[in-house]
């Protein structure tokens, strides 16, 4: 990839982001809120501090919904089509040796790509309700904490070196 073209695709993440982010910040400040302002999440998070809201908050949620989810399936399907390029260039690797080093590298990677686009669909396209919070937030934990703690210990655990002393081990624990 050549350093103009990695330089407009983080530049076009870094603007959408942006823009993103300041559609929601610019629709939650003009709401009125009253009573008590506890937001019952782990980080603030737009959907919970909606809920907070003494005024009509139908079209943030819309938005949300609309801008947040197109902005995640088009991601996804991005990513989907690159799956789709990288499994014609494994179709056409010749050794069965080859293709399964190739597909194991690949597998890691899609089993974080599903979570993380999974439980962020998940939470924020979805109607929200009183009930849904608690769902939220444990979505939440997962798409910020679970799945990049996970990123690491996938590839690690793709070195041979490392797998050789996590045997070790285990056969000394067990």
């Amino acid at each position: 990839m050549s350093y103009k073209v990695c330089f407009g695709f983080a530049s076009c993440s870094w603007i959408i982001g942006f823009f993103h982010a300041l559609v929601h910040s610019v629709m939650t400040s003009r709401l009125t809120f009253c009573g008590p302002n506890i937001v019952r999440h782990f980080f603030c998070d737009v959907k919970p501090v909606l809920n907070l809201a003494s005024t009509d908050v139908s079209l943030n949620f819309k938005l949300l919904a609309g801008i947040t989810g197109t902005l995640a399936i088009t991601s996804l399907m991005l990513t989907v089509l690159s799956y789709i390029f990288i499994s014609k260039c494994l179709s056409k690797i010749k050794t069965s040796q080859g293709r399964k080093r190739a597909l194991s590298t690949c597998s890691g990677h899609f089993t974080v790509v599903t979570l993380q686009y999974g439980t962020s669909i998940f939470t924020y396209v979805r109607p929200s309700t009183n009930d849904s919070l608690d769902r939220d937030r444990a979505a939440a934990i997962m798409f910020s904490v679970i799945t990049p703690a996970l990123n690491p210990i996938i590839y690690t655990l793709r070195n041979s070196d490392i797998k050789n002393a996590f045997k070790k081990l285990l056969k000394r624990y067990h």
